[in-house]
C-alpha cells in the first residue's frame, strides 16, 4: 500500500507554477512510486482521483562536494492533472 510519506515534495518552480494555473500539480517522489500508487494516495488522502498522471524519472547529477565527487539522489517527477472542483491550495505535504 502506498503511503503519503512516499511523496517527497510538491515542486514550486517557475514552470510548475505556470502549470498549476492550468490545473497540473508537479510532485517529486521516490523512484519506487508508480502512477497507480500515486492515484491511490490522492484518492485516499485528498479525496479525489486525478484526471491524468504523467511520470518522469530523473537521475541524480554527479557533483563535487568539498572537492570530492558525489552523486545526488535519483527521483521521479509526476505531473498530476487535478479535477476542476478540487482544492489545490490545501495540498501541503
Amino acid at each position: 500500500m502506498a503511503d503519503i510519506t512516499d511523496i517527497k515534495t510538491i515542486l514550486y518552480t517557475e514552470k510548475s507554477l505556470e502549470l498549476k494555473e492550468s490545473g497540473v500539480l508537479v510532485v517529486q517522489t521516490s523512484t519506487r512510486m508508480t502512477k497507480n500508487k500515486l492515484k491511490e494516495i490522492f484518492k485516499s488522502y485528498f479525496g479525489f482521483t486525478p484526471i491524468r498522471v504523467n511520470s518522469l524519472r530523473q537521475d541524480g547529477k554527479t557533483k563535487r562536494f568539498k572537492g570530492r565527487l558525489g552523486q545526488r539522489s535519483d527521483f521521479k517527477k509526476f505531473y498530476v492533472k487535478i479535477p476542476e472542483g478540487a482544492d489545490i491550495n490545501s495540498l501541503s505535504v
